[in-house]
């Protein structure tokens, strides 16, 4: 007779055999996957490599895709089909998403303490946001939890002036010095001889070169790699205010007159200068779209305006602030929709191809949420649109800090406010 079954074993055992994501079969998901609109299975199938095995071949994205152009008159068979296509497909699908959700979808504003004294400069990327300047110390931040993921101390005898990042390094310009951190903690700043330059007045990193805008008139490349200064482009006769890279090798910098110089890298030459037809005052930031080879710019005296690079020809000017604009971005690879923030703290989303102010943004008052991370706060609060007759003097100014600097992401906008809290901006489809 064989031993008798302990009933406290079989417990142990199911205890051990915890469900999972990879507990369910392929058949099961596979019915659920069918259940789910496109977008959601593009998502489901970044979620693990399981998930997404079981996705590509069962076809489920080639299939949808195939219901979707089927009466399209560039649609006539499926041997049209090819991965560049699906790509490309998904690519505007969320990129229509995207505008859909800053244009028109709820907003939620979460706002957490980073930094024990003013913070003005983010980078977006990765899921991540780099923050910093004023109590020398970076934060990297992940969006998903708000936990400082790793921190950067800077040299306390110099000031922190720009800065960038990739997945294994920090760029910042750091007095007069180009600095260098890994991000395993190790710091590097480049040989005196090299990395020394007069004041620098912006940075921006495009790898393996960061180009730092001068107060002389000169952009000056570094190359990461070499940590040696590569060239010196005289670009005008003034400070260099801000700078934007194209990803031909043409370097595109603000002046405080109010014109932009396009340079090419490799000749040293002036291609050419963009002038505002109405603006006054002087260009305080510049983005540069790749896709549509549109630059943007904002200025002191709150215009936005618009160039097309292919022609050098101005497309629109519009005047979004009564004052300085400071920061716009857009999400990469998105050709419709610009953000815009400036002194008067109403986040705008813009029309890129008309300059049509899309809608107007601010946070309300009411905390609907809170908890505590390691550095104080984090609130949860509502953002409103505003009508096209709001009066902007009857919000109260603690609704709508100076936007100092901003960064966009998928669905999301990141804003900073010369304070210690940083915000993230969701918008809900």
């Amino acid at each position: 007779m064989g031993p008798t079954p302990n009933p406290l074993n079989d417990r142990s055992q199911s205890k051990k055999r915890k469900t999972t994501i990879l507990s369910l079969e392929h058949d099961i998901l596979c019915m659920i996957f069918t259940l789910l609109d496109f977008f959601d299975l593009v998502r489901c199938s970044a979620v693990c490599k399981y998930w997404n095995t079981v996705i590509n071949k069962s076809k489920l994205l080639r299939a949808y895709y195939y219901n979707q152009k089927q009466d399209s008159t560039d649609f006539s068979n499926k041997s049209t089909y090819s991965e560049k296509s699906l790509k490309t497909y998904l690519e505007e699908l969320a990129m229509e998403h995207h505008r859909l959700s800053l244009k028109e979808g709820l907003i939620e504003i979460d706002q957490w303490k980073g930094h024990s004294v003013g913070v003005d400069q983010c980078r977006m990327k990765m899921g991540l946001i780099l923050t910093g300047r004023g109590d020398k110390v970076m934060r990297l931040w992940s969006l998903e939890s708000y936990k400082c993921r790793e921190e950067y101390s800077v040299p306390d005898t110099v000031p922190l002036v720009d800065f960038d990042f990739d997945e294994s390094k920090i760029v910042g310009l750091v007095g007069t010095h180009i600095c260098i951190w890994r991000r395993n903690g190790k710091r590097n700043i480049f040989p005196s001889n090299e990395g020394t330059f007069v004041k620098g007045l912006c940075m921006r990193y495009y790898d393996p070169e960061a180009v730092v805008g001068c107060e002389d008139g000169t952009a000056r490349l570094f190359d990461m790699y070499s940590r040696k200064c590569s060239r010196i482009i005289r670009m005008r006769a003034g400070p260099v205010t801000c700078l934007c890279l194209s990803d031909d090798q043409l370097i595109l910098s603000g002046s405080s007159v109010g014109s932009i110089t396009v340079s090419v890298v490799l000749s040293d030459q002036r291609v050419a200068t963009l002038r505002s037809r109405i603006t006054t005052g002087g260009i305080r930031t510049l983005c540069y779209n790749a896709c549509s080879r549109l630059v943007f710019a904002g200025s002191t005296s709150g215009y936005t305006s618009c160039w097309d690079l292919r022609t050098m020809r101005s497309l629109w000017e519009t005047r979004v602030s009564p004052n300085v604009v400071y920061s716009l971005q857009h999400q990469r690879n998105d050709k419709s929709t610009l953000v815009v923030g400036g002194i008067d703290g109403v986040l705008r989303i813009l029309d890129q191809n008309t300059g049509q102010v899309l809608t107007s943004c601010v946070m309300e008052g009411n905390v609907l949420s809170s908890s505590q991370n390691k550095y104080g706060a984090a609130e949860r609060k509502k953002g409103r649109r505003l009508s096209e007759d709001t009066h902007i003097d009857s919000i109260p100014k603690s609704a709508r800090p100076p936007i100092t600097c901003l960064a966009v992401g998928m669905k999301k906008v990141v804003t900073l406010h010369n304070g210690r809290y940083i915000r993230l901006w969701k918008f809900n489809s």
